[in-house]
């Protein structure tokens, strides 16, 4: 027969280790991400200035990027506030406002800030890049670049997904 207090004890351990056994099942909360959106750095505005198709194609890599985070589970898109939008709009650019990113982020009670950009060399060489930082150390958590080989809708696309796919979501994992 088995006694009272050998199964007090054993019931005592298997509520010990609980918390244990159940801590992969509980998901951590999504990073609350700002995005400060794509910033086109063109090289020749004076001989090849920004095309309509280029304005198009910035906005589609925002709405991939943020797409593809918010998709992972990992990331919380937060909504830019009309300030913020106004400030970004007449500011420096991203990137180059000496810590701007980082007040926005706080603003907006972002866990991270990330945004892109795309410099343009000429039709055929381009360059995107994927920043982002965290607003309560003002430290980069991911930078990473990749070339483009033609100016089209396919090229950029295909350049962020291999970014995200070969750098960011390995890196995150």
């Amino acid at each position: 027969m088995i006694c009272r207090r050998c199964i007090a004890v054993c019931l005592s351990l298997a509520l010990a280790l609980l918390p244990f056994l159940f801590a992969g099942a509980v998901a951590a909360a999504p990073s609350r991400l700002a995005f400060l959106g794509v910033h086109l750095q063109n090289d020749n505005e004076g001989l090849e200035p920004t095309t309509d198709a280029e304005r198009n194609r910035m906005a589609a890599i925002g709405r991939q990027f943020t797409s593809a985070l918010a998709a992972s589970g990992s990331y919380e898109i937060v909504p830019l506030t009309p300030d913020v939008e106004t400030k970004l709009a007449r500011g420096q650019a991203v990137g180059h406002c000496g810590g701007c990113e980082v007040d926005y982020g706080k603003a907006l009670k972002a866990d991270l800030v990330a945004w892109i950009t795309v410099q343009k060399v000429s039709n055929l060489i381009l360059n995107m890049n994927v920043y982002m930082v965290d607003p309560q150390t003002g430290k980069y958590t991911f930078i990473k670049s990749v070339d483009i080989r033609g100016n089209t809708d396919e090229s950029w696309s295909r350049s962020l997904k291999y970014l995200l796919d070969n750098y960011f979501f390995v890196q995150k994992s």
